[in-house]
């Protein structure tokens, strides 16, 4: 999993609250991990692939939000990944992992290899954070109609930017001015907790609000573009509403853990002896969410692709189709039971027959779709009179 704690072990003189929780089962831990990481990969990746019983589709025009998505899927593959490859060595090479505790060890490996998997595991899942504020601020600006494709520029240079400064910088207080002087004090730790926590903590607050705006922005369109306000209008924003919602119960339930498992560790940190009876409780739930957080943080990538896409079926299609990415492509107009769900496009069945001339219809339709997502389930499906679907 993605915690601060895991740069913090490879200080040999690290602290008794890190001692406990990476001591506690640590070959049950690592398997846990492993288990739950590459369960996340194989479903994450079934779930990205096309699906047979897909209709022949075009290549649908890229956009910005569609770009986020993928890219937030990528960051918790690779950080899934990164755990696998480390839980694996500290399972396969105990011998290994041992030397970190040497304080001026010869073998500069083991420690190279702790911070190496560390860094790589908290660089791709703070991305991921960055990628999904960005999410949140992209739906907002298309409804705003100030976005674009070519604001995925400015997000690449924002996230990979901050994500690399902020772990670089949390990395080198850390560790200054060696690895066997390290976590000497609370000055050490807690600026690298902060560069840890700071994007996911932005998520937690930032993204409730600019969802609730969007949804308001949406509501606002819906209304004004045909004056009035019908039951599939009134549908769609409940739509939109339940996916950022969706988005957001996913993320919760996923870093909840860690916050509460970093508050816990840094109480007792604070205390003279972390052993003493009264702190027994504190411990064992220490104990507990540092486990449930091996388990929730790797299934991140896997739950986030429920929210953004629902349950895409089992029936992979491996056929290779010339300029088609199923992440960003286009459903037909008959959605089957295991057809790869996009996004929706909108458009009132009230005044169907008529064709919507002008350039801000035609952009609030494009807005709208943007932020809507298909439903296989018929009773939830827009009318049969609406244009084709169209990813995201």
């Amino acid at each position: 999993m993605a915690s601060p704690r895991l740069e913090t072990y490879c200080c040999p003189n690290r602290d008794a609250a890190t001692q406990l929780v990476m001591n506690f089962q640590p070959e049950v831990f690592c398997g846990v991990c492993i288990g739950s990481a590459s369960i996340s990969l194989l479903l994450t990746i079934l779930q990205l692939l096309p699906k047979k019983g897909q209709s022949p589709r075009k290549m649908p025009k890229a956009s910005s939000s569609s770009t986020i998505l993928l890219l937030i899927s990528i960051c918790d593959i690779l950080g899934g990944l990164g755990m696998i490859f480390r839980s694996s060595v500290w399972l396969g090479f105990p011998g290994f992992i041992a030397n970190i505790s040497v304080a001026n060890g010869t073998d500069v490996w083991p420690s190279a290899f702790c911070v190496g998997s560390a860094m790589w595991i908290q660089l791709l899942y703070s991305a991921g954070f960055w990628w999904l504020f960005c999410y949140a601020v992209d739906s907002y600006l298309v409804v705003r109609r100030s976005a674009g494709l070519s604001t995925i520029v400015l997000y690449h240079m924002m996230t990979w930017g901050l994500a690399v400064m902020l772990c670089v910088e949390g990395i080198a207080l850390l560790y200054y001015p060696s690895l066997s002087s390290c976590e000497n004090g609370l000055e050490h730790a807690i600026p690298h907790y902060i560069t840890t926590y700071a994007p996911l903590l932005l998520v937690l607050v930032a993204n409730p609000i600019l969802f609730r705006r969007t949804v308001s922005a949406v509501a606002s369109l819906l209304k004004g573009r045909q004056g009035i306000y019908t039951e599939n209008e009134r549908r769609l924003g409940t739509e939109i509403q339940m996916r950022f919602f969706k988005i957001m119960l996913v993320f919760v339930i996923c870093w909840s853990p860690n916050v509460i498992n970093e508050t816990l560790l840094f109480y007792l940190e604070l205390q003279p002896d972390i052993n003493e009876m009264p702190l027994k409780n504190l411990r064992s739930a220490a104990l507990i969410t540092w486990i449930i957080m091996g388990v929730l943080n790797p299934m991140q990538s896997f739950l986030f692709t429920l929210a953004f896409y629902g349950w895409t079926g089992w029936r992979v299609d491996l056929k290779w189709r010339k300029r088609e990415i199923p992440w960003e492509s286009m459903s037909s107009s008959t959605v089957g039971e295991n057809a790869y769900p996009s996004p929706v496009n909108y458009q009132s069945n009230i005044h169907d027959s008529k064709k919507i001339s002008t350039t801000d219809s035609q952009q609030t339709d494009e807005a709208i779709s943007m932020l809507s997502e298909a439903n296989t389930s018929s009773d939830e499906r827009l009318t049969r009179s609406s244009p084709i679907y169209q990813g995201w």
